[in-house]
């Protein structure tokens, strides 16, 4: 199963951040290098500090409710994600609202063998 942390609410740079700093985690705890995929939700303001290389896939989709509007989207980059064979994945989203409808997209029968929704970090805290 392919651990999945969820990075939601906020700016996209701040999302971004969080991710970066959970991959600088891993390589300053000396794990070894680890494939991780990153689907990003929204456009780039030209300040992300991710990039990708042989070990870090990056995919971004356009900004959008991916429970409602752009659901077939995401799945559709998921699944390419997950035919990469990550050892890790991340989702930055920029809502909090659908909270509940993306665990449940994520634990579907599609996904439910497959993914393991891990960690969820919320960069709005007001909102839950």
């Amino acid at each position: 199963m392919i651990p999945t942390t969820l990075v939601m609410g906020g700016v996209a740079l701040d999302r971004e951040l969080a991710i970066a700093d959970a991959l600088t985690g891993n390589a300053a705890l000396n794990a070894p290098l680890i494939k991780s995929a990153i689907l990003l939700e929204g456009f780039s303001d030209g300040k992300s500090t991710l990039s990708a290389d042989d070990k870090t896939i990056i995919v971004r989709i356009a900004p959008g409710c991916v429970c409602c509007n752009n659901n077939m989207i995401m799945g559709i980059y998921l699944n390419r994600l997950i035919q990469q064979k990550p050892q890790q994945l991340f989702l930055s989203l920029s809502t909090v609202s659908h909270l509940e409808q993306i665990k449940q997209f994520l634990t579907a029968p599609g996904y439910v063998n497959i993914l393991k929704l891990t960690n969820v970090l919320n960069l709005n805290p007001t909102v839950t």
